[in-house]
């Protein structure tokens, strides 16, 4: 039997997938299963859009709630308290600058399910990520990335 994948993610974002699926339980699911009646009662289901539209969107709202809760069953809270507060691991805070003199960039690295490159969340499964999980604040990395390598000095892990 194969093994089930696992979901890594920090306490936050396992709240934040828990808030949606109850988003997604107990108002859109409502929502949708009250448009479908509606758009029955206009009579002949064959050329109706509006029911055809809220059938689609129930198969997308009910996808999300089988994603969300497998997701959920399978969570595996990340645990920073064996490693050292110098070393990049999931859940913590890493500021690093591209060398020879680039900007600092400060990233979050998280599970896969709570990225968010735009809000400075970026996933463990990045090249990015990958690079930098294991190694300490002062150290040069060079991290393979999909065009090329890049060199990045590690300047503070939170």
């Amino acid at each position: 039997m194969a093994e089930e994948k696992t979901y890594p993610m920090t306490l936050e974002g396992k709240k934040k997938l828990e808030d949606e699926l109850e988003e997604y339980k107990m108002k859109r699911r409502p929502e949708v299963i009250k448009r479908i009646k509606i758009a029955r009662s206009y009579g002949d289901l064959s050329e109706n859009s509006e029911y055809e539209s809220a059938k689609d969107e129930q198969a997308m709202v009910e996808s999300r709630i089988a994603q969300i809760e497998n997701m959920l069953q399978y969570a595996e809270i990340i645990d920073n308290e064996d490693v050292d507060k110098d070393e990049v691991s999931m859940g913590r805070e890493v500021t690093f600058k591209e060398l020879p003199d680039e900007e600092p960039e400060t990233y979050t690295i998280v599970g896969e399910s709570e990225s968010d490159p735009l809000n400075g969340k970026i996933s463990n499964e990045s090249p990015m990520a990958k690079g930098l999980l294991g190694h300490k604040v002062g150290e040069d990395v060079e991290i393979e990335i999909p065009n090329g390598t890049m060199k990045v000095k590690i300047l503070e892990v939170k």
